[in-house]
């Protein structure tokens, strides 16, 4: 898809969105007026792609782009405003901003408007990325035009690396555990105090034992993993957080 958008103001549109059971309307220049706003928009929610990486790791990374002069990050797809606001509970993102295209004018003014009736889609938006800065768009990051669903550089890190290179990024956590283990509470207490997310597994509910076995070599929990790196229980994980602290 062509970036012929860069250097121009944002198509003016009015989309239907729901809030408390009513009707509310946001124009889009209003949506975009004195702010730096991220926006990508998306084949579908609830689709595979969509639900899996490109919402969760724009949530994920939400406070470095908050910190780096974003105002609002908005996902976008021509959906009606019922879907967007149920995908949006299920995907608990809460520092997006889920905006329906419902007729998908705001796309076709976009240039981003294709066909997905192989699908059974109808019109939808190709998968795209934007920057936009009180209504004027700067970069683009369209998927590239290849048959199927690329997803390739319309994502959170790209865009985060193009803002700011340098951006410290949320470590990726990942805490085995299991209900009613102190030692999960403390090593999960010991993140929370460092105001570290992290993604817990419950042993015998989301995996097996044999499957914390695998993963860990070590049927003891809470067992912690660190950006891919197996770092240990609750006292590996304080020492962890002491070395890193600040």
């Amino acid at each position: 898809m062509s970036h012929k958008m860069e250097g121009q103001r944002i198509p003016e549109v009015t989309f239907r969105t729901r809030k408390d059971h009513e009707w509310v309307d946001v124009n889009s220049k209003d949506l975009f007026a004195g702010k730096t706003v991220v926006v990508f928009s998306l084949p579908g929610a609830f689709t595979p792609t969509c639900s899996s990486s490109h919402v969760p790791r724009y949530n994920q990374l939400a406070p470095a782009l908050f910190a780096n002069g974003v105002d609002e990050i908005v996902c976008l797809s021509v959906n009606d405003a019922f879907v967007m606001n149920e995908w949006a509970t299920d995907q608990d993102a809460d520092k997006i901003t889920f905006i329906p295209d419902g007729n998908g004018e705001f796309t076709d003014g976009m240039g981003m408007l294709v066909d997905k009736d192989d699908l059974g889609f109808g019109k939808r938006s190709w998968r795209y990325s934007m920057l936009v800065k009180d209504g004027v768009v700067e970069k683009v990051f369209s998927e590239p035009e290849v048959p199927g669903d690329p997803y390739e550089i319309s994502d959170a890190d790209t865009m985060l690396e193009y803002i700011n290179p340098k951006a410290d990024k949320p470590h990726d956590v990942v805490i085995f555990s299991r209900k009613g283990c102190p030692f999960c509470v403390r090593a999960k207490g010991l993140l929370h105090d460092a105001e570290i997310d992290f993604a817990e597994i419950l042993v015998g509910e989301d995996v097996t034992l044999g499957g914390l076995r695998a993963a860990t070599g070590t049927e003891t929990v809470p067992q912690v993993f660190i950006d891919g790196r197996h770092i240990g229980d609750s006292d590996a994980v304080a020492k962890w957080v002491a070395a890193n602290r600040g």
